[in-house]
């Protein structure tokens, strides 16, 4: 097990952590089968950090086929404790405009037959996590904390639509969204939320806004290409660096 201060998981554009110092790759293998792909862990900011992309690093799996149990579990096993999900997502509400940064504290679950609990199994515990608030409050105020100090701008608020994927949402789906108060449309924030809970993680999402969703923004017809989505991750992930090395920074 490693001493880890930081574990970040990469969504769709954030395949890899440039600034990972002395790397190695690790792929222990779970009771849920492998993870995504190699985690690398290697210093950052003196730090020791962990990183792995959610849906392997040349993007070969679509968010119903992650293996979120897996990839959660093997975090834990080398030593996790805090886990940062960088997720790629859409935007539907005025203040959540591509290029924007935001650390939602609000989740609404809209996917459906993915492995969704460690309580899958004959014989497994069954596990009644309390999960009002789905993101750790501490992790999250010190996210917004080390934003404040790197001067990056994070929307703090936010309630994040997780579906199913991998195809984008109707404008009607979108409309259903935000009528349920979504401000945030991804494919990937659960099970992967509520598995960090019933693991013990402390997990925070740090949402990087590529596009308006279907429907949204001053242009409901525009159409949504993935060049421009990759676009907007790169520009906005730019300012990632710093703000991770304001968060490690901070005394765990």
């Amino acid at each position: 097990m490693i001493d880890l201060s930081l574990a970040i998981i990469g969504g769709t554009g954030v395949y890899s952590l440039a600034q990972l110092e002395d790397a190695e790759a690790h792929q222990p293998v779970t009771a849920y089968g492998p993870p995504s792909g190699p985690i690398r862990v290697g210093t950052l900011s003196g730090k020791r950090v962990a990183f792995l992309a959610r849906h392997g690093e040349g993007h070969s799996l679509p968010p119903h086929k992650i293996n979120y149990r897996a990839n959660l579990a093997a975090l834990k096993a080398l030593g996790a404790t805090k886990v940062l999900a960088i997720n790629t997502v859409g935007g539907i509400t005025e203040a959540f405009g591509p290029r924007v940064l935001a650390c939602p504290d609000q989740l609404i679950d809209y996917t459906w037959g993915r492995v969704s609990t460690l309580s899958e199994e004959p014989g497994s515990e069954v596990l009644h996590v309390d999960f009002g608030d789905p993101y750790t409050l501490s992790l999250r105020e010190r996210v917004l904390s080390a934003a404040g100090r790197a001067g990056v701008t994070v929307v703090g608020r936010g309630c994040y639509g997780a579906t199913q994927g991998p195809r984008l949402e109707t404008k009607a789906e979108i409309a259903r969204m935000k009528r349920d108060g979504c401000d945030l449309v991804g494919m990937t924030g659960m099970p992967e939320a509520g598995l960090a809970r019933e693991l013990g993680l402390d997990y925070a999402c740090l949402a990087i806004v590529a596009n308006w969703a279907a429907g949204a923004g001053p242009n409901p017809d525009e159409v949504i290409t993935f060049e421009d989505v990759l676009a907007h991750v790169a520009a906005a992930s730019a300012h990632l660096p710093a703000l991770v090395a304001a968060l490690l920074a901070e005394a765990a």
